[in-house]
């Protein structure tokens, strides 16, 4: 399948003996314009994917860095050609960057999600994550999303107990995103012990890598998690850059990139 670029990113980085560096930065923020600048910024800092967000009008499971985004891209009248737009821009130019559509199931699914699927692989797009459809609501997504060869990534939580895990992996692949606190993206982490347990608690029940987020905020925190995870998930710090520097972010946002990306290789080192 075309998402096979997220497979190889991750069988790459484990040859390497580290951790992917997963980032995450919402489409439109500030405008439509300025967010190829952002993803260029991440690729050239490090990233090994990313997660572009569609803006929503209630981004019910973010905290108030990535609302605000979602504000602002909104504001700026960003719409879902636009990010599509952007996303077909960003795989000329890096073919070989595993691109991840992450949002809510409103704007994925009101043209319909045969739709949606097909934009989204003639975009260059290698995967989707929507929050808000649970397993036992997901008739059309998934399957839509599969029938186009994209990988549909699913979440869990530090809820996901033995009983209900088998549930959160039928139909995802790709990755396993692993949320390690219950509540909203930003500054909470969760302890290290925790997340170690949670981890091993996965992959009793898949093969699929783990990628852990929320709250990873500095290069010190993304190597610790990066010792027990797959994949390491920042967002909200990066938002927190843009918001800083409007669309003369993008070498603040490389440099920062870079700084998590180091961290991780020199976990590579300490082995």
């Amino acid at each position: 399948m075309t998402a096979d670029r997220i497979s190889s990113t991750f069988a790459r980085c484990r040859d390497e003996g580290r951790a992917a560096l997963v980032t995450f930065i919402t489409g439109g923020d500030p405008t439509p314009a300025d967010t190829g600048a952002m993803l260029d910024a991440l690729v050239a800092g490090g990233a090994d994917l990313i997660e572009l967000g569609m803006p929503f009008t209630d981004p019910m499971a973010d905290g108030p860095a990535i609302q605000a985004a979602n504000l602002r891209a909104l504001g700026a009248g960003t719409k879902t050609a636009d990010i599509l737009a952007i996303a077909t821009a960003f795989r000329q130019r890096h073919p070989h960057v595993p691109l991840i559509l992450m949002g809510y199931a409103n704007p994925m699914i009101r043209r319909g999600p045969d739709w949606f699927a097909k934009a989204a692989k003639e975009a260059g797009v290698d995967g989707v994550i929507c929050v808000d459809i649970p397993t036992e609501e997901d008739q059309e997504l998934g399957p839509a999303l599969r029938a186009e060869g994209l990988h549909f990534i699913r979440l869990a939580t530090p809820t996901t107990d033995k009983a209900r895990l088998p549930a959160v992996l039928q139909g995802s692949s790709g990755f396993l995103y692993y949320v390690s606190v219950a509540g909203i993206t930003g500054k909470q982490q969760a302890a290290q012990a925790s997340i170690e347990a949670a981890i091993a608690h996965l992959k009793s029940g898949t093969d699929l890598p783990v990628a852990v987020g929320f709250g990873i905020r500095t290069p010190e925190q993304a190597a610790a998690v990066g010792t027990v995870a797959d994949g390491v998930v920042v967002g909200s710090a990066i938002i927190d850059i843009i918001a800083a520097h409007g669309a003369a972010a993008a070498p603040h946002v490389q440099d920062y990139t870079a700084s998590l990306r180091a961290a991780l290789e020199q976990k590579e080192v300490a082995r």
